[in-house]
């Protein structure tokens, strides 16, 4: 991959050829953008709340403070929460979103936190407020977002929620195979 790399790297430092200039492409159509289907507004808490529920999950929304929602999530595994952040004065059109859940487990010390968020490219663990391990992931939220796109977001949250829970089982395990 290195070698490749380097190789498209010197061709393109080596500057044109001393050959014949090739024929232009023809100009290609620009790939249609994925367009979000009507209905679904990743930035609304109340359409995420039913795409969530279209999997069985149950949801139950609660206004926060200026520009906040709050989604408690209850699935057959578990509960978590998501926190939408800067929504307009509806409550809607929110800017991101924060998914988030504790552990009832020990904490593992804060030496093994930061190598776990070392570890981590999406997940970030810290200590609550009642001194438990928690785990977050966030995204931003747009309108071209999709529902797919939402569902994707859902998948690396539950990656989160698999790699967390084997970090707070065993983290020097889990470290040990990780890093």
């Amino acid at each position: 991959m290195r070698l490749a790399l380097f190789a498209i790297l010197a061709f393109l430092a080596a500057g044109p050829a001393a050959t014949a200039p090739a024929k232009p492409a023809a100009a290609k159509p620009a790939a249609p953008k994925a367009v979000a289907k009507p209905g679904f507004d990743a930035r609304d808490p109340a359409a995420v709340a039913a795409l969530l529920a279209g999997a069985g999950v149950k949801t139950e929304t609660a206004r926060g403070g200026e520009g906040q929602v709050a989604m408690k999530v209850v699935t057959p595994g578990g509960g978590f929460g998501m926190q939408f952040a800067n929504c307009d004065a509806k409550g809607k059109a929110c800017a991101g979103v924060a998914f988030s859940t504790g552990f009832d487990r020990q904490t593992p010390t804060l030496a093994h936190m930061n190598l776990f968020n070392r570890t981590q490219f999406a997940c970030r663990g810290f200590t609550g407020e009642d001194g438990k391990p928690n785990v977050m992931y966030s995204t931003l939220l747009t309108s071209r977002m999709t529902a797919e796109d939402m569902k994707q977001h859902l998948g690396v949250w539950q990656g989160c929620l698999g790699a967390f829970a084997q970090f707070t089982r065993d983290p020097a395990g889990f470290l040990a195979a990780n890093s």
